[in-house]
């Protein structure tokens, strides 16, 4: 396990919940009511993350307000984030590292706005294992050959979304572009613009799958898988968004 996904499960919620609960097991039998009290804590919080009375106001949050580039000062390129790989899925069997459904989807909606604007598309993502081809090379060629969209860049190199956004502005400020349209996931938006700022890009989103804020209805106090995995994206993301505007 890298560093940086050991740092994710010991500090984004809910994740950190399940360790909790597993040191407070751990300790029971030394301290009965600090194990008791981090293991209710743990039960509790994972229940509460779980529903999507919760976990939908966390992630639409994240897409109120976002910042857009003057209107006199129009995006000049298109950048694709990538996300995830597929594993043992098309031209990924080899490596078991191919190209993921939420990069699938940032692709598809990178095409459209291509064929929309007429504007040349940068793709931005390193390698997602060790040893694996980058998904910012993987997305380019299936960019070509199933879009029918060619991309002028690729970075290869980013780990993170800083490091989309450092080395996708370097290529872009060498062909004298500093604004653009980033094509990623609506809960995302936030936290690519600011580290596109930072690096002196202006950013107009082009979100993918905005999210309802709840409807209060009966299954929303049920619990749902998917509500965890919406709250773990929601809270990673405050916290990246917090830790970026440290950094910046």
């Amino acid at each position: 396990m890298s560093l940086g996904a050991l740092a994710t499960t010991f500090v984004v919620p809910p994740l950190n919940l399940i360790p909790l609960g597993l040191a407070g097991l751990a300790a029971a039998w030394r301290w009965p009511r600090l194990g008791r009290l981090a293991m209710a804590t743990s039960v509790i919080g994972i229940l509460l993350f779980s529903l999507p009375v919760v976990s939908k106001p966390l992630i639409a949050s994240l897409e109120l307000g976002l910042p857009r580039a003057p209107p006199e000062h129009p995006p000049a390129a298109i950048v694709v984030l990538g996300a995830d790989a597929g594993y043992g899925t098309g031209e990924g069997l080899e490596t078991g590292a191919g190209i993921g459904a939420l990069t699938l989807e940032r692709m598809r909606a990178g095409a459209i706005l291509q064929r929309q604007t007429g504007l040349p598309v940068l793709v931005s993502g390193g390698e997602l294992e060790r040893r694996a081809e980058p998904i910012g090379t993987q997305m380019a060629r299936a960019l070509d050959r199933e879009f029918g969209v060619p991309a002028r860049w690729i970075e290869a190199k980013s780990e993170d979304t800083w490091e989309n956004a450092e080395f996708s502005a370097a290529l872009l400020h060498a062909a004298g572009i500093d604004s653009i349209y980033v094509v990623t996931h609506a809960w995302h938006e936030r936290r690519a613009a600011m580290a596109f700022a930072h690096f002196g890009i202006a950013t107009t989103p082009a979100p993918i799958r905005y999210d309802r804020w709840p409807r209060f209805r009966f299954d929303d106090f049920m619990p749902h898988a998917s509500a965890f995995l919406h709250s773990y994206y929601a809270l990673h993301e405050w916290i990246g968004c917090v830790y970026y505007a440290l950094r910046s």
